[in-house]
């Protein structure tokens, strides 16, 4: 990729100290792991994912909906970080101040070379107890490379799988109420603490980088408009225009596995991009 935006976009990046690197669903549907808007398959054809992902829903159904987590999860499992994960690491290894932002529940930032994103909408990897909260194991899976290369000699990563369907969530060991998965459920309000760290971020920041979101889902959407108020340059990578066009100082059309590796480059040719 060349062209007078990825210029300007690596020339930003290379002034910038303390980045915000902002994700969103575009990132890891270019591993294969699904959206919300993306068709359901298998069972999973018959619901809407915005009807289960509530508090409501798994008081009414708690094996319908810890089946269809855990088989979400079992999903991102299959799937490998891409070389836009890849790069955002890399610029976290550059510039040891960037935060890493996602809406994503995913793991992949985390096998991709990022340590601690800040997750705004929590994580398939992060159950609790519905009644408690105390946290609760992950339920075993097997092992899975940390890189590489994405097979193509097995399944999907959205594929269905033999016992996909209702599952009984396990009990919490302290209270034994049902464990529910880690994630903010529509309706539910965004965990503080991580809340509080990504406004803070993005009012600090001297960059803000936004990546595969659609800016629909609030309040994480705010994110890049914070930095953008307080006069941080914004540079978003989508393939699509979004609600963030008109404030971002420069547009980059195309997915993050391949913009994000040569915006890397762009701002230091050194750079092993991923």
């Amino acid at each position: 990729m060349t062209g007078p935006e990825l210029a300007e976009a690596g020339r930003l990046l290379a002034a910038a100290r303390r980045p915000v690197v902002f994700t969103g669903a575009g990132m890891s549907a270019e591993s294969g792991v699904p959206t919300f808007r993306d068709a359901q398959i298998g069972l999973w054809q018959r619901y809407d994912p915005q009807e289960l992902a509530t508090p409501a829903a798994f008081r009414a159904d708690p094996a319908l909906v810890w089946g269809w987590y855990e088989a979400r999860r079992r999903g991102v499992r299959r799937a490998l970080p891409n070389p836009g994960h890849r790069a955002v690491a890399a610029i976290q290894a550059r510039l040891t101040e960037t935060v890493v932002i996602t809406q994503n529940v995913d793991d992949l930032h985390e096998r991709g070379g990022v340590p601690a994103p800040v997750r705004l909408h929590g994580s398939l990897f992060a159950p609790r107890c519905s009644a408690c909260a105390r946290p609760a194991p992950v339920p075993s899976d097997p092992p899975v490379p940390h890189d590489g290369p994405v097979p193509h000699d097995g399944p999907e990563p959205h594929a269905p799988e033999p016992h996909d369907g209702p599952l009984t969530p396990p009990a919490c060991a302290g209270c034994g109420a049902p464990v529910r998965p880690g994630v903010v459920w529509f309706g539910e309000a965004l965990p503080s603490a991580a809340l509080d760290a990504a406004v803070e971020a993005a009012s600090g920041c001297d960059l803000l980088l936004t990546v595969g979101t659609s800016a629909l889902v609030h309040p994480a959407a705010e994110i890049p408009l914070v930095a953008a108020r307080l006069g941080a340059p914004v540079v978003q990578v989508n393939p699509v225009p979004t609600p963030l066009d008109a404030i971002c100082t420069v547009n980059m059309r195309g997915p993050a596995g391949e913009v994000l590796p040569a915006l890397v480059r762009a701002a230091w040719p050194d750079a092993d991009a991923g």
